[in-house]
């Protein structure tokens, strides 16, 4: 089957034929997107997570194919939602910090499905600026509020209605959750017996963690009965056949050395995609993809044109059809730590197998404020990091974890295939100096390419002048 006798509309105009291709709207594919909010990838069970009970999306994921090597460039909410909706790494959509803003001319999904004929709705969370910027018809039912405690009850009403709205008009829809996002308040923790949970390696074992840690698994399990929900209510519509569903996991939890982080467990992000009679189902691919790429796919399902000029992503359509194994050779990733605490700039690439990181400030101590902060009613946000600094005097292993998030070298190196909590850092070794200077090389022509000045970005003049739509160092070459 090639890539034109797919039951895909074609949307196009066949200027050499010097005629117009009329195609219907009821034959375009529905775009079904799901976002977890603050999920760290490997702890769903589809993705080796030794603890979470995801029945859901493991029924989700059988009839799908699993990305074992999706990206995001940048570890927070706000930059990953610009960098997934627009198409373009974060410096060059302008949201390269939490709490910013993207430029007021960037196009997003909205700007580019609704020539094509596409009904473009969000509901749950947005956390993308400037309105302009990100045009989506708001879809009421689910908590826009990632940390209302507790989380406001959602009904299915209004996705329900925007979904079989017009039946031949085709939809692109996202769904953006607020689980497993802090406060961990929602779910049963009881199916989580502290005492019968397996710490992943990169969190201390002290009873806050574990507390912690049953929390925020049961909120996993909360978001994944909504996944089941939000799918059995598009079953009902009758449009399931014609419906590309997309699941992702956002980037990793609130844990340390997650979220707000360029290690794996930060930036690699879970990514399952159904679509039936196209997508092989019960499949997995280990090709290389990021948040940049998925709005110039879905164009490209949709049979728009795609201009490659004001895109950072591609399309990975064939990789989704089963045609080719392969997509991008590096996936990249940017951490500027304002307004979350003291400038702390980090840069990384990986090629799937190892991961590069720099820390631009090596000298200085990275702090970030919410893991080890007050909140604003003047409680302890995340109590457990007190007891990994408490228990760092008589236990070698907490020590070392401490250490680790707050001091960091200059560069580091990891087998992410063979250490995937990246807790052996290669980067002094022999043996592995080719594969650190290959993939620094990589990191260099990619900083080059986005303009990217480096420690200079993360500072607060660089910072107060993208809130304004400016930015003081990104020049596209």
């Amino acid at each position: 089957m090639n890539r034109f006798s797919r039951p895909i509309l074609i949307a196009a105009v066949l200027v050499s034929l010097g005629t117009v291709l009329q195609i219907k709207a009821a034959d375009l594919p529905n775009v079904l997107v799901i976002m977890a909010d603050d999920c760290t990838y490997n702890d769903l069970a589809v993705y080796g997570g030794r603890n979470a009970k995801t029945p859901q999306i493991d029924r989700l994921a059988r009839q799908s194919l699993v990305f074992d090597r999706a990206y995001l460039a940048e570890a927070m909410c706000q930059p990953c939602r610009a960098e997934l909706f627009s198409g373009q790494f974060p410096l060059r959509n302008g949201c390269a910090w939490n709490h910013s803003a993207s430029r007021p001319l960037t196009r997003s999904v909205p700007h580019h499905l609704r020539p094509l004929g596409y009904r473009v709705g969000l509901a749950g969370k947005v956390h993308v600026k400037p309105a302009p910027a990100f045009p989506f018809e708001s879809v009421p039912g689910f908590d826009p509020n990632c940390v209302r405690n507790p989380t406001r009850n959602h009904d299915l009403a209004g996705i329900r209605e925007f979904i079989s709205r017009s039946p031949d008009q085709p939809f692109f829809l996202t769904v953006a959750l607020v689980e497993p996002h802090v406060p961990w308040v929602m779910g049963d923790p009881e199916q989580y017996p502290v005492k019968e949970l397996e710490l992943p390696p990169h969190i201390a074992d002290t009873p806050r963690s574990r507390d912690a840690f049953s929390r925020y698994l049961a909120e996993i399990t909360y978001m994944d009965s909504q996944v089941g929900e939000i799918l059995e209510v598009l079953k009902a519509s009758g449009q399931s056949n014609r419906t590309l569903v997309l699941f992702t996991s956002e980037q990793g939890a609130q844990f340390p050395g997650c979220k707000w982080t360029n290690w794996d467990t930060g930036v690699h992000t879970a990514l399952i995609a159904r679509w039936p009679g196209q997508v092989p189902a019960g499949s997995r691919t280990s090709a290389i993809v990021q948040y940049a790429d998925v709005l110039p796919t879905i164009i490209d399902a949709a049979g728009g044109r795609i201009d490659r000029s004001i895109f950072d992503g591609s399309s990975f359509l064939s990789v989704l059809l089963g045609e080719e194994s392969e997509h991008r050779p590096f996936a990249y990733g940017i951490h500027n730590n304002l307004p979350e605490g003291p400038s702390y700039p980090i840069r990384t690439v990986t090629d799937g197998d190892y991961r590069y990181i720099r820390n631009l400030k090596p000298s200085e101590m990275y702090i970030e404020k919410h893991l080890m902060g007050w909140t604003g009613e003047g409680q302890l946000n995340n109590p457990y990091w007190q007891s990994w600094v408490r228990d760092t005097w008589k236990d070698e292993r907490t020590y070392r974890l401490v250490k680790r998030y707050l001091f960091r070298p200059a560069e580091q190196l990891y087998h992410t295939t063979e250490d995937p909590y990246e807790m052996n850092n290669l980067s002094d070794s022999a043996e592995h100096r080719w594969i650190r200077e290959r993939l620094s090389d990589q990191l260099d022509q990619w900083m080059a390419e986005q303009g990217d000045p480096g420690a200079l970005e993360d500072t607060t003049e660089a910072l107060e002048a993208a809130r304004r739509g400016q930015h003081l160092y990104f020049r596209r070459p």
